[in-house]
């Protein structure tokens, strides 16, 4: 059994991608900065695994057998459905959590199901502007949802809502340029592109800037690249990185974003919430390249979002042309006036307090199902330990 009360024990479901994951554990270490038990609900794909493996210690770890919907593979999808409720519901039977907080993606469902089975609050937060399959299904049946962006409270079925933002570990804030670079042995006197696809990367990318690169390089001799591939793209660029010019860094993962992030002129990315969030919190110019097959095209309408008010350079995978990847890239990289309207309309997107006004709504919920609990809502002094320069809520759409 669980050493803490039930009502000081939180679990949050926040598997299946990098998306989910990593503002999940932001979320977590919120919390245990309070003294609340924390428990990480997540998949047992391999990019949860990495993302979790500095962290073992600091949380309790489940991994539920669940799998996204798919129509051709449902006969899967309920065994792995059923499976997964089934340990879900062990798991709460044993260690009773006060709140449930489901994070997005398929390993929310079963936990929010359970959690609502045991009686306990329910929680769901979205980081899109276009909610997923799962949190549009799960939204009425919970006591409340969040969003990073205001544009999804529209389509989601349910009374009790605010906007957050979304969270991202304490890291990302406040590593200056020049140690970021000291730390991973690049050059901060020259500028660095970043070039990542998210947790699991994207091939899409991938194939574009390897042909971009050479014109890239030609304008920008003293330019270094870090691309990360992928776990399953890196052995195909692995030799051919070897061709690139420039100093560059070729990695299929890394745990430690917020430093090369940080070290970097400027990216080029995909447009998940996620990684959003976290140039923003940065203030890393970017080329924003969405994943045209996301579900509901839900990449595009979040890029356009940061495009909309000068926090981005946005481009169709489509138009995505090395030629076009250079014109966008090269004057990013070369003219500092460029860069810093973008950051500033960055730091207006920033919302570093997302992980504590997530973490104050979930415990108040827990005091609402459960009056009388003595969760602690705040930090000592009314500030979180674990996110600088806390603000207000961006909007309250109910008490």
């Amino acid at each position: 059994m669980s050493s803490h009360p039930p009502h000081q024990h939180v679990a949050i479901a926040c598997g299946g991608t990098g998306g989910h994951l990593f503002p999940g554990l932001a979320v977590g270490l919120e919390l245990r900065a309070r003294g609340i038990e924390v428990s990480l609900l997540i998949s047992p794909k391999e990019v949860d695994q990495s993302a979790v493996a500095a962290v073992r210690d600091q949380f309790r770890l489940v991994v539920l057998p669940a799998m996204g919907f798919q129509v051709r593979r449902s006969a899967a999808y309920l065994r792995s459905f059923l499976r997964s409720w089934t340990e879900a519901r062990r798991f709460f039977k044993a260690h009773p959590p006060g709140a449930v907080l489901g994070m997005g993606g398929f390993t929310s469902v079963t936990p929010i199901l359970a959690g609502r089975r045991a009686g306990v609050a329910t929680l769901l937060h979205e980081s899109n502007t276009i909610p997923g399959r799962a949190n549009r299904w799960l939204a009425p049946w919970v006591d409340e949802c969040m969003a990073g962006f205001s544009e999804a409270l529209p389509r989601l079925r349910q009374k009790r809502m605010s906007v957050t933002g979304t969270p991202v570990r304490p890291g990302f804030f406040g590593l200056q340029r020049e140690e970021a670079c000291q730390r991973v042995g690049l050059d901060s006197d020259s500028p660095v592109l970043l070039v990542m696809g998210g947790s699991q990367g994207a091939a899409g990318i991938n194939r574009r800037m390897a042909v971009a690169y050479p014109e890239i390089l030609r304008q920008l001799p003293d330019c270094q690249w870090v691309h990360l591939t992928g776990t399953r793209d890196f052995p195909t660029y692995e030799t051919l990185a070897q061709s690139w010019p420039g100093r560059g860094r070729l990695l299929a993962f890394s745990s430690e974003m917020e430093v090369w992030m940080s070290a970097a002129t400027a990216a080029v990315t995909r447009a998940g919430a996620s990684s959003l969030a976290e140039l923003s919190a940065v203030q890393l110019p970017s080329v924003l390249i969405p994943y045209p097959s996301a579900t509901d095209d839900h990449q595009m309408s979040n890029g356009k979002a940061f495009a909309s008010d000068g926090a981005a350079l946005l481009l169709a995978e489509s138009e995505a042309t090395p030629e076009r990847l250079a014109q966008l890239l090269v004057p990013l990289l070369r003219e500092a006036p460029r860069r810093q309207a973008l950051r500033e309309a960055l730091a207006r997107r920033a919302a570093p307090a997302a992980a504590v006004r997530i973490a104050d709504r979930v415990l108040a919920a827990v005091e609402r199902r459960f009056p009388g609990s003595m969760v602690r809502r705040t930090t000592v002094g009314g500030e979180s330990a674990t996110s600088p320069n806390p603000r207000p809520h961006l909007r309250e759409v109910c008490p």
